[in-house]
């Protein structure tokens, strides 16, 4: 499974300090749309901080801090900020960076990635990892979930670029009607103006995701980060020249993969096959 969850945590900390956001910017005669250009973050985002739905990235903290004189406040509340729940605490510093991203490039062998997936599908992931977990704790995964899920409407002029191996689909993950399900959500996001999906065919003798998959991203001001997950650990890449060669690989990947169009086909006969 991707690892972009663990056990929930509470998240009161993260409510506080966007309690705390949100009264210093109405102090200062600010709504979320007139803060939002000066600290070049979108209203949407500015919300859901304001609700202790996402953490609050450094850059965001530092500004607010000059725009709306808080004194202080926020950066010392930020240092005692727990993650949001259902994100595993080394998947919180990409999902930081992920809700910013102007690009952001998957790579992925081994199931369909959150942003893609259905709640039927994502259920199916939680229900039975190992070890169990409890009903709340699924509830908390899904919920996360489908947060990180709003990036694709709420960021349209980010660059979503996905490519996915064919078996995905193959193994019929929650069965026939999950499956037949999730294809029809995956050619449905394909019709996005910033979303590209190609899938990696069943039989292709060579291609350079043979290391597992990968995740770029490109920043606002220009900076590359990767990442990459494992069992119970991931990976945050911030090294240019490891940034180099997982972009090359990238590269490799989506001339290798089938181009968006063709992909469509594919999912449709695959659908048409179950």
């Amino acid at each position: 499974m991707t690892a972009d969850y663990t056990e929930p945590e509470p998240s009161d900390s993260l409510k506080a300090f966007g309690a705390a956001f949100k009264t210093f910017r109405k102090h200062a005669g600010y709504t979320q749309e007139s803060l939002a250009p000066k600290v070049r973050y979108s209203p949407s985002f500015l919300g859901s901080v304001e609700q202790g739905r996402r953490f609050p990235p450094k850059l965001l903290i530092d500004r607010a801090e000059a725009e709306l004189e808080a004194f202080g406040v926020l950066r010392a509340m930020a240092r005692h900020l727990s993650r949001n729940p259902g994100l595993a605490s080394w998947f919180r510093q990409w999902a930081g960076l992920e809700g910013l991203a102007i690009s952001l490039d998957t790579y992925e062998c081994r199931l369909i990635p959150g942003l893609l997936q259905t709640e039927a599908y994502a259920r199916t992931l939680f229900e039975n990892q190992v070890p169990m977990l409890s009903d709340e704790q699924v509830e908390a995964q899904l919920a996360a979930r489908q947060e990180r899920q709003r990036l694709l409407w709420e960021r349209p002029n980010t660059a979503f670029s996905f490519v996915l191996d064919e078996h995905l689909f193959l193994r019929r993950t929650g069965g026939v009607n999950v499956t037949r399900n999730l294809i029809e959500h995956v050619i449905a996001l394909s019709a996005l103006r910033n979303v590209e999906i190609q899938l990696m065919p069943l039989v292709r003798e060579v291609h350079a995701g043979w290391g597992g998959p990968l995740r770029l991203l490109e920043t606002p001001e220009n900076q590359w980060f990767g990442y990459c997950d494992g069992q119970e650990s991931g990976q945050f890449i911030s090294d240019p020249k490891v940034i180099s060669v997982l972009q090359m690989r990238y590269a490799k990947l989506r001339s290798q993969a089938l181009t968006p169009e063709d992909s469509v086909g594919l999912l449709e006969r695959l659908r048409g096959a179950l």
